[in-house]
């Protein structure tokens, strides 16, 4: 095919760190045609945000060559990429916590007055035409720390859209959108491609590539492994060409589970963190029994946060009580609740779930690292930490650790995710309180996972799930607690819920005025 065809060829590209110790592309070639999404797919760590931080001149290559519609580029950094026509929204949000959406939005191509006042009004109106046109609402005055993961990564989208880029590198976009949100996005995509725009897709979700995508690159290890044709492809092969293995299916067969409540949560009402006036639960009670998982189901934003925050200890509810094991817990320290057995794998696993200065290894003993075996006499006991550390990071497959001696935030989204589970899960406990467990997972470590959730309730252990991904509710859940505007609609058995009646009830059905 001629190369007037293709918007990025990046070609036998490698890239290597610490003095070529770890590689990360090896010999790497992807070739994108003009005008098409193209997904880039496979396992956490195989090094598809690698090769795409090259392209948007956050890293050099090793070796190898880029064109650009056809053209050899060299990009030093991302303002280069973004002359070239080049955006990415980032997988790790880039964005400051203490400014405004609006300010982020803009950030570096602020219209000014007199070349030296920032113009908000008309960045407000550009923004707003961008959001009208797109669907993609934000509250636009609201600083970053205060909005939710979901609102986060919609900032970054509206901010490429603000910058007219030609090729557009989406890395993991849908990982903390709701179903709703997902599906919007994916239209975002069909209809930039429409105005001919050029897209990148990096994703784990086959259904999306299969919606949207027309070609695939299967990339595992640094390596190319195979180019798809989306139209063509039969069963599960995109899958089982990630992992390179066959996928089983992971399911909840067993039903059963004891009457003992491990926890109860009564009348429990607890306020909006962005809104003090707003209840954000409202009267709300549930039970998990030991051996039982629990799925709250619900779109995002109707009071799981909150509800999880309350339970967990990060905030405390203004009436009601949240009984452990049959303790009132409701105003006891996060540290007492661990100490009582409580593991909690959080829904943003940045800010809740590990410290990113930290390495692997301090981070799998955060909560313990003052308790034995990790410490004697007050001196950390180095041997103990790295014996569990390292078993953690071999059982949960935590690619890029260097033996947990890497820095946190240097490992992939799915590689952090991977150790917080390993985490929680290993650490003795009798409640897994577990948000989004699988966000941003690759197919085979999402089957792995999903297998020791179910392992959890073999173990008698009471689990309580929040996820948006109805598939993942289903598929785990013993009972399903539909939650909307904060309350407990309807609690249903998994085994005979059906996918349309759960979703009329996340979307109101039944709430009582």
């Amino acid at each position: 095919m001629d190369n007037d065809k293709y918007a990025v060829e990046m070609l036998n590209i490698t890239k290597t760190f610490n003095n070529g110790a770890i590689v990360a592309n090896d010999d790497l070639t992807l070739k994108v045609k003009k005008n098409h999404i193209h997904a880039l797919v496979g396992e956490n760590g195989a090094g598809k945000s690698t090769l795409m931080s090259i392209l948007f001149g956050m890293y050099q290559p090793t070796s190898g060559e880029i064109k650009i519609n056809g053209d050899p580029v060299i990009i030093t950094d991302p303002i280069k990429a973004n002359q070239y026509g080049i955006g990415m929204v980032h997988q790790h949000f880039k964005l400051v916590d203490v400014m405004k959406v609006w300010e982020n939005i803009a950030l570096g191509v602020e219209d000014t007055t007199m070349g030296m006042f920032t113009n908000a009004a008309k960045i407000k109106r550009k923004i707003t035409k961008i959001m009208d046109q797109y669907g993609l609402y934000v509250d636009l005055n609201a600083k970053i720390e205060d909005i939710s993961v979901g609102m986060q990564q919609r900032v970054e989208i509206i901010k490429i859209l603000y910058r007219d880029a030609d090729i557009i590198v989406f890395d993991e976009p849908t990982a903390v959108l709701t179903p709703k949100e997902i599906d919007n996005l994916l239209e975002i995509m069909e209809n930039l491609k429409a105005k001919g725009k050029t897209i990148i897709f990096i994703t784990h979700k086959l259904d999306e590539i299969k919606k949207v995508a027309d070609e695939a690159t299967v990339i595992r290890l640094g390596k190319n492994v195979k180019d798809f044709k989306v139209s063509e492809l039969k069963g599960n092969e995109l899958g089982e060409a990630m992992v390179g293995r066959k996928l089983v299916e992971v399911k909840n067969k067993n039903h059963d589970y004891s009457d003992k409540v491990v926890l109860n949560v009564i009348n429990l009402t607890a306020k909006k963190e962005s809104d003090k006036r707003i209840n954000a639960v409202e009267n709300l009670s549930l039970q998990v029994h030991e051996g039982e998982i629990l799925a709250v189901a619900g779109v995002e934003g109707n009071g799981q946060k909150e509800l999880i925050e309350a339970i967990t200890g990060l905030t405390k509810p203004t009436t009601g009580a949240v009984v452990f094991n049959g303790i009132n817990i409701t105003n006891a320290p996060i540290k007492k609740r661990y100490e009582m057995g409580m593991s909690h794998i959080p829904e943003d696993r940045h800010k809740y779930g590990m410290i990113m200065d930290f390495n692997v290894l301090d981070n799998i003993v955060l909560q313990s690292v003052g308790d034995k075996p990790f410490a004697r006499a007050g001196f950390s006991n180095k041997n103990e930490i790295d014996k569990y550390g390292r078993q953690i990071i071999k059982q949960y497959d935590v690619r890029g650790a260097r033996n947990g001696m890497a820095v946190s935030s240097g490992l992939s989204g799915g590689n952090q995710q991977k150790f917080v589970v390993g985490r929680e899960i290993t650490r003795p406990h009798d409640l897994l309180v577990v948000v989004q467990p699988t966000r941003g997972l690759d197919i085979g470590a999402i089957e792995y996972i999903h297998s020791q959730i179910l392992e959890e309730k073999n173990k008698n252990k009471a689990v309580l799930l929040v996820s948006y991904e109805l598939g993942e509710v289903m598929s785990l859940a013993d009972n399903i607690a539909v939650i909307n505007d904060g309350k407990i609609v309807k609690v249903l058995p998994a085994a005979t819920a059906k996918r349309e009646e759960i979703g009329a009830l996340m979307g109101g059905a039944g709430q009582e005025d």
